[in-house]
């Protein structure tokens, strides 16, 4: 009876193992399936996102180029419109030693009609020099009885002069000259102490 028993026992261990293992492998299957279907969907989703993010990526390609091509535009507009406003800067520079020549002939004098005559058509002529400058944006730097300014004054000599604060132009030496906003020739100054 002991053996009927085992017997029984040892087949029913063996249906119950036979049972788990159905179990364990219909489980694995249908991981397997449940696996396989969501590769299917993952990879029905793959080629939208890595199109999506090649989108992505050609859309921030093109935003960087046209950024770039923007800032280049506006660094050579920026450059054209700078050299036309100094473009004449050289020219400037050489008529000054002309304008300063015309000053120095003005500061001569003479008792005679002729010299007179000579000394009004000159100074007309300085006139006209001025105006001409002033014109395309040539204009001279105030410096008498302003403070020293280092962007705008050279100074040469200081001396002190009573009533008078320190730091203050108190004679011009040589005239300085402005193109539009930029100092072509700054003023030579004497400074009082």
């Amino acid at each position: 009876m002991e053996k009927k028993n085992e017997t029984i026992n040892e087949e029913e261990l063996k249906e119950t193992e036979d049972t788990e293992e159905e179990n364990t492998l219909s489980e694995e299957t249908e991981e397997t399936i449940e696996d396989s279907n969501s590769e299917e969907v993952e990879e029905e989703k793959d080629p939208v996102e890595l199109l999506q993010e090649k989108l992505e990526k050609e859309e921030n390609k093109y935003l960087k180029l046209y950024a770039e091509f923007e800032n280049y535009k506006r660094r050579s507009r920026e450059e054209a419109e700078r050299n036309n406003k100094y473009k004449n800067q050289s020219l400037a520079t050489d008529l000054l030693s002309v304008l300063d020549n015309l000053e120095r002939a003005l500061q001569e004098t003479g008792d005679s009609e002729s010299f007179e005559s000579l000394h009004k058509g000159v100074e007309m002529v300085y006139k006209d020099f001025l105006n001409k400058l002033e014109v395309n944006g040539i204009t001279q730097i105030q410096a008498l009885d302003e403070p020293f300014d280092p962007n705008y004054h050279q100074a040469v000599m200081a001396e002190s002069k009573d009533g008078v604060e320190a730091g203050i132009v108190i004679e011009e030496l040589q005239k300085g000259y402005l193109l539009k906003d930029r100092v072509i020739r700054p003023s030579m100054v004497k400074v009082s102490e």
